[in-house]
């Protein structure tokens, strides 16, 4: 027997590229002689929900619930209605007639969104170049019918996300469960439309769900639960980094009722186990790192020792199948890197497996996709590159590793000049002194525009807590290397690490001012501490001065955890503050206001100095 399988991207993922997990899945399982088909989900419902005639059903459902919320969009409805694929059509590619069309004044509808960015954002809005001003508008008026229709006709509904809030945190399945025995949503029942399309043409034996984050659960499931009903004989398995991450204690079997497989961590081995066992050639006492049910309780099969496939050995993604069409280009914000999060189309691809650091406290580094680290060659990554290539016709590379190796990062580009493969590409590092002067040079030569890290907190005691293994000194110096080869840098901050104090806090604040200042950075977030059951602080909480206080595990998830720092600063009132700094200086202004002005309440002096970063730079410290 041979199996047929289809792997679905569930709602919603990104908008402007596919979501890379059922690729890799496709290119393992095709090479072992499978027949594979994939499905994004998500930008088919995203694609059927902004069109003519389902803006006009939102509307009638809004006016049969009596939901009148956002009074612009009812306003101007008829111009919402008309003319959402006209916009949705320039947002998949930007032509320059149409710009001129959607720029005009008057063209469409001036809701919420638009009015505030005219009243708020004139400045920012004026250097837009003629395509973008038009995405912008164009984004707008999307996101304004997304508002409505959260507001008044499904409040699950997000643009990259679905139901994320009854998923969050869910250390017990009730919830969950107790929303999967409503009715469906008309978003829902479009989305399960589509899905009923697909099993109509072609007969599928297994459907495997990659459930990446918390905001594509309840969709899995809502598609699952319409699978048993309509298509009992079919199996359904569901995996990816929700699963690997947060439901590692699994023990509540109702989950059961909807899917039959759980697997865990890297998909290749468990995947290809389930094949064999629906074929009939292996038995349940032969699955890999997934959960079944069994006599009512959930057991997690492991047949050890687990088959290993190497990184190195694993095949191209295979992107084939993909919708590379519908894919849309966003510009919501004017932070530069969240940008190309989501504007363009980039093919994503993993450069090593897992992380070669393995060491920072606040992260999973105890998981199999940070832990075990793996790592391939240049020949082998151009190959994948060039088959990609092909199949998508984009040139464009987001590398999407935990934190790229600087070494395979200079073989990598050694081998894409050598072999003239020309593409863009960014990744995700960390600020460490192997990112010389020469090897940035070398890696903007062979195509990289953008790199993020971790900065984190900008205090090197806190540094050397977290493990980071890098301090201020050097991150400044290897942030202006990039910087100077046109590299735009992406710095990740936070705040709120245990027993971090109110002055650590400004001071921070003070060293991000200085890296912005000196163009060492050109782009940041800030987020606040979250303890998880996975890291090393999670894990030994009482070594980092904190106290875990819930939430209790009832069965089901596990990976957020609460807990009080007795040490620390009050963290929660300093996120205002922050992100209005951080604002003022992404915009290339507000460097000279005294930093407790962006607070409410008392802070203390920065006990930097102001020339603290330029030193660094100068090499006097």
């Amino acid at each position: 027997m041979s199996v047929r399988v289809l792997l679905i991207t569930p709602p919603f993922t990104q908008l402007n590229t596919a979501y890379p997990a059922t690729a890799y899945i496709k290119g393992f399982l095709d090479s072992n002689d499978l027949k594979v088909s994939q499905l994004d989900l998500s930008i088919e419902l995203f694609t059927a929900v902004f069109t003519t005639e389902f803006i006009d059903a939102i509307f009638k459902q809004a006016e049969m619930l009596e939901n009148y919320e956002f009074p612009l969009v009812w306003k101007q409805k008829e111009d919402y209605i008309a003319k959402v694929e006209m916009v949705m059509n320039y947002l998949r590619q930007q032509e320059v007639t149409a710009a001129y069309q959607i720029n005009h004044k008057d063209f469409l509808p001036h809701g919420h969104r638009r009015v505030k960015l005219e009243k708020d954002l004139s400045a920012e809005f004026g250097k837009l170049g003629v395509l973008d001003k038009a995405k912008h508008i164009a984004t707008l008026f999307v996101e304004e019918l997304g508002d409505f229709i959260h507001a008044n006709v499904d409040e699950f509904f997000s643009f990259t996300r679905y139901a994320e809030s009854i998923a969050r945190a869910a250390s017990s399945f009730d919830t969950i469960y107790e929303f999967l025995q409503y009715e469906t949503t008309l978003i829902e029942d479009e989305m399960l439309y589509l899905l009923d399309q697909e099993l109509q043409n072609k007969k599928y034996d297994l459907i495997c769900f990659t459930v990446p984050f918390p905001g594509n659960l309840f969709s899995a499931l809502r598609c699952a639960q319409f699978i048993k009903q309509e298509y009992p004989q079919v199996q359904i398995a569901m995996g990816g980094g929700y699963c690997n991450t947060e439901l590692r204690r699994l023990s509540d079997p109702r989950i059961f009722e909807y899917v039959d497989f759980i697997s865990l961590d890297d998909g290749e081995a468990p995947l290809l186990r389930i094949t064999e066992y629906i074929a009939g050639k292996i038995n349940a006492k032969n699955l890999e790192r997934t959960y079944i049910v069994q006599s009512g309780k959930v057991v997690y099969a492991n047949k050890l020792p687990n088959t290993i496939f190497h990184h190195k050995n694993l095949p191209a993604p295979s992107y084939v199948g993909l919708p590379h069409d519908k894919y849309l280009s966003f510009l919501d914000v004017m932070n530069p890197m969240h940008r190309m999060w989501s504007d363009g189309k980039w093919n994503k691809l993993t450069i090593s497996h897992g992380c070669y650091w393995k060491q920072c406290s606040f992260c999973d580094v105890t998981l199999d996709y940070i832990g075990n680290y793996e790592n391939t060659t240049a020949d082998d990554l151009v190959n994948k590159i060039v088959k990609i290539i092909s199949e998508t016709g984009v040139t464009g590379f987001h590398f999407v590793d935990e934190a790229a190796p600087p070494k395979m990062l200079r073989a990598l580009a050694n081998k894409l000049l050598e072999r003239k493969v020309y593409i863009t590409w960014w990744t995700n590092i960390r600020f460490e002194k192997t990112f010389t002067v020469e090897l940035c040079a070398l890696l903007s030569k062979s195509g990289c525009i953008a790199v993020t890290g971790g900065l984190e907190v900008a205090s090197d005691r806190l540094l050397a807590k977290m493990k980071k293994g890098v301090d201020i000194g050097q991150v400044a110096r290897v942030t202006k290397a990039f910087s100077n080869e046109d590299i735009m840098v992406h710095a990740y901050l936070m705040y709120g690490f245990p027993t971090e104090t109110a002055q650590e806090t400004i001071d921070s604040l003070e060293v991000v001012r200085q890296l912005f200042q000196s163009n060492c950075i050109q782009s940041a977030f800030w987020h606040q501490f979250a303890c998880t059951a996975h890291s090393p602080v999670g894990k030994n909480p009482e070594e980092f001065e904190i106290n875990i206080i819930g939430p209790e595990f009832k069965g089901f998830a596990e990976n957020d955890l609460y807990h009080e720092d007795p040490k620390g600063a009050k963290h929660h009132l300093y996120g205002d503050g922050l992100n209005v700094a951080l604002n003022n200086y992404l915009n290339h202004k507000g460097f000279d206001i005294p930093l407790h002005n962006y607070f409410d309440f008392k802070v203390p002096k920065t006990v930097h100095p102001k020339n603290m970063i330029a030193s660094f730079l100068a090499g006097k410290n």
